[in-house]
Order: C-alpha cells, then structure tokens, then sequence
C-alpha cells in the first residue's frame, strides 16, 4: 500500500472508533430520513453498515429527533453523531440521549455562553464535538451579483479558517480539545484551500468532504478530486461523500477513494477494461456479475486489496490478467485463466465467474498472494 506523510493530529475517540494520529481514516455518511422515524433510520444503518459505514451521523431538528437518539444507540454498533443546526438546548438533549458525538455549525450557533455550555456538557460526557462550517451558512460571505455569495472575490478559504479559529477559541478558553474541525464548500477548489490553510493553524483531526456536491456522476468527480487531493498531501482523518443519492452510495465511493490512494484496503480490486471494437463479448456484464459475486464471497482486507482481471481482448487481457493475483482474458467466446501469474486453463464466457469464484473460495481468497 502507498505511505503518505500524515499530517500530525491529536487523538480523538468518537464511540468505539478512534480518529487522528495514525489511526485509519474513518468512513461517515448520512442518515438521510426524519431522525425520530426511528425504523426508517435504522434501516439505512443497516443498509450502510453492510456498505462499510464507520459512523453515522443524523439531523437533529426538533425534541423527537434529540430523544430519538436514545433508541438508534440502542440498536446500531456504529458510532452516531447528532448534527445540530440553531439550537443549544436540541445540543444539550442530544448529549443527554447518548450521542457519541455533537456536530456544531459556527453559522448558527454562535454565541459565546451556549457554546461554552455545550462544551461543559460534552466534557461531562466524554465526548467530541465536530466544528463544521459550512460556506452556505457562513453569516460574513458578501453577496454577489444576482444574490449569490462571492466566493473567490472574498477569499472564501480564508473567511472560514478566520470563522473556525474564531469558534475554536471558545472551546479552548473552556480547556475543551476534543474536536474534529471540517470546512466544506460546494466549490471543491475553495474546499481544499480552506483545509489546506487550517492545517496550518492546528492540530485538531479534519473532517474532509464537498458539501452540496450533487447527483452521483457530479458529486462523485467533485468529491474524488477534492478528498483525493488533500488525502495525498497527509490532511484528513474521516471522510464524507455528499451525494444527492441513497447513503450506502456514499460509502462505496468514499471506499474506492481510499482503496485508490493506498489508504484502506477493503479486500479486493477488480481490474476490468473499458472494451473497444476489438472485444467480442459482453465484459460488462460479466464485470457486474463479477462485483456482485464477490460482494457475497466476503473478501476481507489484509495487506493490499486482491486484484482481480476481467480483460476483453487480447492487446491488454493476458499481460493485465497475469499481473493480477488472479484473472481471466478472453478472446472471442471463451478465455484464458490466469492465476499467480501463470497461465491454467480455458474458461467458457458463460462460466467465468463461476469458475474465478470457485477458485477464490478454494485457495481461501488471500492465499492467492504472491
């Protein structure tokens, strides 16, 4: 796996995962149904928890919703975070009904003695709070022509690290450290300067996704480029990918990032190519049948993630299908099945993923390795 210089973070314990310092970075998404609906949240836990979901966090926006925190706790092993937006008594609830941690946003609750209450209460109940601003509810962004907020025209980046060291403060003359800091903008280009200029202001662990970034085949490029750039300078201990899109969509995305980039790995890496007038078979197809297959076969991560070819043609096929710990290049209706390196036997395009999946199983996965 890739070895980045990590930026050096202090500590922090978010129920029973442990962020900061040399510790993995941590996967979070959204419940993304009414809180006190308790069923339908917990059915997205669930959903996400099966997708590799490492905390969850939810919308506080009334008293049901503080106090439905209790009965989620109840029934997830996922850290849950309470997001809380304008109210210092929702915050206090929240901390009451066992929350593992409280996400405060500087554009709406601001003032000095409600923060440093919550601090007191988060200390009391040995908890962090996560200090994420957010550009939309940023109270000091002018506005531009059209009533748009101007962003690059007044220095955005620097608004909100001024905005988050300004609330840090407070926190600090309180003797409370237990924070996680996130600065998300929908422009992913502000979003990384935010985060690379508040890096060099503290140590606290980031927080790192694109707030707003919209449908899947949008949101996915903005939220790749803008995490995978920071992930590669060492800054970030958990991630979010904000999708317009179901949550466990979140997490797959958030995955493949970190797998890219050598950071986590998460079992296995399918090598596939993107076929051509020179493919003779529906490799497509086969590549979906092959995900989902090994979805199923619980493939657990260990070293570097497994590689896996499914390979079209004969140009690529045979040199990527050897590289990889096992594959198979096919050549018009039947191909060539490779593992360790070596070339075995042909396979029919019907039985492929069978027969890679009965191989799999029967070298235990991860004995495959070289």
């Amino acid at each position: 796996m890739m070895q980045f210089k990590r930026r050096k973070t202090r500590v922090v314990r978010i129920g029973r995962i442990v962020i900061g310092g040399d510790n993995p970075i941590a996967i979070q998404s959204m419940a993304k149904v009414k809180t006190s609906e308790t069923d339908a949240v917990l059915r997205q836990a669930q959903d996400l928890a099966s997708a590799g979901c490492e905390i969850l966090r939810v919308a506080v926006k009334d008293e049901a919703d503080a106090r439905a925190v209790k009965t989620i706790k109840k029934s997830i092993s996922m850290p849950l975070v309470a997001d809380i937006h304008f109210s210092q008594r929702l915050a206090l609830l929240a901390i009451e009904s066992g929350a593992d941690k409280i996400r405060l946003n500087p554009g709406n609750i601001h003032k000095r003695k409600e923060v440093m209450e919550i601090a007191r209460a988060c200390r009391l109940h040995r908890i962090p709070v996560r200090v994420g601003l957010n550009s939309g509810s940023l109270k000091t962004l002018k506005r531009g022509a059209g009533g748009r907020r101007s962003s690059r025209d007044n220095g955005l980046a620097d608004i909100m690290v001024k905005e988050a060291l300004s609330y840090l403060r407070i926190f600090e003359r309180e003797g409370f450290y237990d924070i996680v800091v996130s600065l998300k903008g929908s422009h992913l280009v502000d979003t990384i300067w935010a985060y690379r200029k508040m890096s060099r202001h503290c140590d606290y662990p980031f927080h790192l996704g694109v707030t707003a970034s919209g449908l899947p085949e949008w949101g996915t490029v903005k939220s790749s480029i803008a995490i995978g750039a920071l992930l590669l300078e060492g800054i970030g201990d958990t991630i979010r990918v904000s999708l317009s899109a179901p949550p466990a969509e979140e997490v797959q995305v958030a995955r493949s990032i970190l797998q890219s980039l050598g950071l986590r790995n998460f079992g296995y890496e399918i090598v596939s190519c993107p076929t051509c007038g020179r493919c003779e078979v529906d490799l497509i197809s086969k590549a979906r049948e092959l995900q989902a297959g090994l979805k199923n076969l619980g493939i657990k991560g260990s070293g570097r993630p497994m590689s896996i070819a499914l390979m079209g043609c004969v140009v690529n096929g045979p040199g990527e299908a050897r590289e990889a710990d096992i594959g198979v290049a096919f050549a018009a209706k039947e191909g060539l099945l490779f593992k360790r390196g070596k070339p075995l036997r042909k396979v029919s395009f019907r039985d492929s993923v069978t027969v890679l999946l009965k191989e799999l199983k029967a070298t235990g996965c991860c004995g495959l390795r070289r």
